[in-house]
Formats: structure tokens, sequence, C-alpha cells
């Protein structure tokens, strides 16, 4: 069995997941598809913005999402099939574990 726990807010630093972006383009899609569809640079306030930045509740939801499912993308490259039996999250990151299991759609 495999299962998937989700941060919630209040775990976002400056440049999460700028690595994971630079390294896979699974998940540099994810980030610009998050871009296109708030219709902001979001990818570049979590990747350069500021902790101030991030704290803005507008701003660290999406970006709390967007970031853990880059990297769930990344995952699903790098093991093809991988599904988890179980997934959860704190709080925010309810919405993530809904998407992992493919219950709600990323945009």
């Amino acid at each position: 069995m495999l299962a998937f726990l989700f941060p919630g807010q209040g775990s976002q630093v400056p440049g999460m997941g700028r690595s994971i972006a630079e390294t896979w383009t699974a998940a540099r899609s994810v980030f610009e598809e998050a871009d296109d569809a708030l219709g902001l640079s979001l990818s570049k306030t979590i990747f350069d913005g500021t902790e101030d930045d991030l704290r803005q509740t507008s701003i660290t939801q999406p970006a709390i999402l967007t970031t853990s499912i880059a990297i769930l993308r990344a995952l699903e490259v790098e093991r093809p099939g991988i599904r988890p039996s179980f997934a959860a999250g704190h709080s925010l990151g309810e919405w993530t574990a809904l998407v992992a299991v493919g219950a709600l759609r990323f945009v």
C-alpha cells in the first residue's frame, strides 16, 4: 500500500518548487497552467517572492496547491503508474489529495 500526505497553509517558503520546475517539464507545466488559470505570474511569486508575499492567503493557497501538484506530476513521470491507496492532506492539502486521486481536476 502507498499513501500520499499533502501539506496545508503554513508550509510555504520562498523558492519552493523551483528545482522541481527546472528539472521536470511536467512540473513546469503545472506552474504554467496555474499562471494561465489565475491570470497572474504565481510561479514568479513562488520562486522569487518574499515571505510576506507568500503569507497572503490569496497567494499562499494556490502556491501550495500548485507546488504540491507539480511535485506529484514529477513523481508520476519518474514512477509511471504510481497511484496511492490512500491520500490525505492537512487543511488545504485535502484539495491536493482530491486531485491526486482523480476526484478533482487541477485546473
